[in-house]
C-alpha cells in the first residue's frame, strides 16, 4: 500500500473528498515525524509505536575500493508493532472496527506547525 492508496482508502471510508483525505493523512504523518524529531515516542494503541534509536559511529568499508570509511553516529526511526498487530498479521482474528464518527461540523483546517 502506498500513501496514495491510503489517501484513497481514507477518502472512501470517511466519505470525504480526496483533497480532504490527503490533508488528514499528511497531518497524521507530519505529526508523527515532528514528534520523532523532538525525541518523543508516538504510540498508536492496537497498532504499534514509533520511536528513535541511536546508532553509534563505526568504521565501515567502501565496497568498491575496500577503503576504510568512518560512518558517523546517527538517529534512526524505529517501529515496534503491537501484540494485536502481530497477531492479526499472523492469522489471528481481526478486531471489530469502531464506528467512525461522521460529525465533521467541528472540523477546522490544520494549522501549519512551522508558523
Amino acid at each position: 500500500m502506498t500513501k496514495a492508496d491510503l489517501i484513497e482508502e481514507v477518502s472512501r471510508v470517511v466519505e470525504v473528498t480526496r483533497k480532504e483525505s490527503e490533508v488528514i493523512v499528511e497531518t497524521i504523518l507530519d505529526s508523527v515525524v515532528r514528534s520523532l524529531r523532538q525525541g518523543e515516542k508516538v504510540e498508536i494503541r492496537g497498532f504499534g509505536s514509533f520511536r528513535t534509536r541511536e546508532r553509534q559511529g563505526r568504521i565501515g568499508r567502501n565496497p568498491k575500493s575496500g577503503e576504510r570509511v568512518e560512518v558517523p553516529p546517527k538517529t534512526i526511526p524505529f517501529f515496534k508493532p503491537s501484540k494485536e498487530l502481530r497477531d492479526v498479521v499472523n492469522g489471528g482474528a481481526v478486531p471489530a472496527a469502531e464506528p467512525i464518527a461522521r460529525d465533521l461540523s467541528s472540523h477546522t483546517p490544520p494549522v501549519d506547525p512551522l508558523l
